[in-house]
């Protein structure tokens, strides 16, 4: 009994241990004050914890209805062929307003930037600048998130500082005004796609928007909102080849048989490598050329250790259908991630139906239907025309010297055309011949862009031939 009386069982006095709170470990004694320390330590944690929580936004779950109109949960970010749509643009703004939705959007038209807070318009300010269309640094409409941000950013891309930075899709930002290393601003009309705002306006932005916010961007000139054309007659169904043929300014389809029919592509598949290549690579970038990327091609040029930019690389790709120049073009991301961005940005832009199993199209598993490739056409057209010059040899390398060869071969060009804006051919056993052609065709005396997309073709050149001199004599506007 005595010794219930004088101790615990640690045995402690118990008339020394009345503290309210004390600590045990191992069969020892804590210190008291080492005890309080610790509970005020886990405390504050807890609290700051539970700050943070409550303090960060909540990038809510977007739901918007897809191109034709059905109910998709997850919203899919990238460029969307439904937004050369302006009703399609108008109705996903106010999807997002109608879920209170936080968001950016971008009007390049009107040069707006504007942040809206639980869909309500919150803060709108000027752009300043954005990419030159036509260029290769041309900024991209589309629907986008928030993939990263910074107050201070290097470009390696540009060599310049870009404060406040936003990234969107790949070599995009929205970021304040540029400096070089030194800090001497640059030009005012300096830009390399990006969308540039005002500091003191993008630091007002910039403070509301986190990692993950939905951001719109659109144009008039992507949209398709050019003046209406109807047309009257029907082209008429033959046998032979898949295709599609339609107007990539009002969509009008002259003539279209099996274009939903999923078929080899063959080298039409480097007209996604050359996009890649220009929204993730710096086109003026060197690369070596190693054993890994000769291969069977057309006309071999490349060889061991020599060096090459990107551009020059992809005027090989383009107008000589080079495989050595889709491999050596992949090799600054590496193959694997080269390829898993060529099959994202085709679900991007509506491809539903494509999937791409090497840079060069040299496998059958490279796949695609011909409504597809006018989706992809008409991409090409509005966002990345530069790339549909370069396949026809009429690209501006006014800033990036020197072309590295001389006299290329243009596989694309067809002599019986006269306006030939760009374009793809392809030539293998499985997909026999193929193209993808943009060009303008007189209709009325009025010149229109036209897709043709032409799959499983015995002599493509002259089935694209035939396809435009019926358009412009049966065809005329009403």
């Amino acid at each position: 009994m005595s010794n219930l009386l004088s101790g615990n069982e640690y045995g402690e006095p118990l008339n020394k241990r009345d503290d309210i709170l004390h600590i045990h470990f191992l069969n020892r004694h804590i210190p008291t004050w080492f005890s309080y320390a610790f509970l005020i330590i886990v405390t504050i944690f807890v609290v700051l914890l539970l700050l943070l929580f409550i303090g960060k936004k909540e990038v809510r779950n977007i739901v918007i209805a897809d191109a034709n109109g059905e109910r998709q949960d997850e919203f899919i970010y990238g460029s969307w062929p439904a937004l050369e749509n302006e009703d399609f643009f108008k109705k996903t703004k106010n999807k997002f307003i109608s879920q209170n939705a936080d968001f950016l959007e971008v009007d390049l038209s009107d040069m707006v930037i504007r942040y809206y807070e639980d869909g309500q318009l919150k803060i709108e300010k000027t752009v300043l600048h954005k990419g030159k269309e036509g260029s290769w640094w041309e900024t991209p409409a589309g629907l986008y998130n928030i993939k990263y941000k910074t107050k201070n950013h290097f470009s390696s891309f540009g060599q310049v500082n870009m404060p406040y930075s936003m990234q969107f899709q790949g070599n995009f930002f929205i970021h304040g005004p540029t400096t070089y290393p030194d800090g001497t601003p640059t030009s005012s009309d300096y830009s390399g796609g990006c969308i540039r705002v005002a500091l003191e306006d993008l630091k007002e932005i910039y403070a509301e928007v986190d990692v993950g916010t939905p951001l719109l961007v659109f144009e008039d000139s992507f949209n398709g909102n050019y003046e209406k054309k109807d047309y009257g007659n029907k082209f008429p169904v033959s046998e032979g080849a898949s295709y599609i043929v339609a107007d990539l300014e009002n969509n009008f389809v002259f003539a279209e048989k099996n274009s939903e029919e999923i078929k080899s592509i063959a080298s039409i598949t480097k007209l996604m490598t050359a996009l890649i290549a220009v929204e993730y690579i710096n086109i003026e970038k060197d690369v070596v050329v190693d054993e890994s990327m000769l291969a069977t091609t057309s006309i071999p040029r490349l060889k061991v250790n020599d060096s090459f930019k990107v551009i020059d690389l992809l005027s090989l790709l383009l107008l000589e259908s080079s495989n050595e120049a889709a491999l050596a073009i992949a090799n600054p991301l590496g193959k694997t991630v080269f390829l898993d961005l060529m099959n994202k940005k085709a679900k991007a832009i509506g491809m539903n139906k494509t999937k791409f199993a090497d840079t060069n199209g040299v496998l059958s598993e490279n796949k695609s239907t011909a409504q597809d490739l006018f989706y992809l056409a008409k991409y090409l057209y509005h966002n990345r025309s530069f790339i549909l010059h370069m396949s026809m040899g009429n690209e501006n390398r006014i800033a990036y010297g020197t072309p590295a060869f001389y006299d290329l071969n243009n596989l694309n060009e067809i002599s019986e055309l006269s306006d030939e804006i760009g374009g793809k051919i392809g030539i293998s056993s499985s997909a026999l011949e193929t193209m993808l052609l943009v060009t303008n065709v007189q209709i009325d005396n009025e010149s229109r862009p036209i897709a043709i997309v032409v799959l499983g073709s015995v002599d493509v050149k002259k089935d694209i031939v035939e396809i435009v001199n019926y358009i412009q004599n049966n065809f005329e506007f009403n």
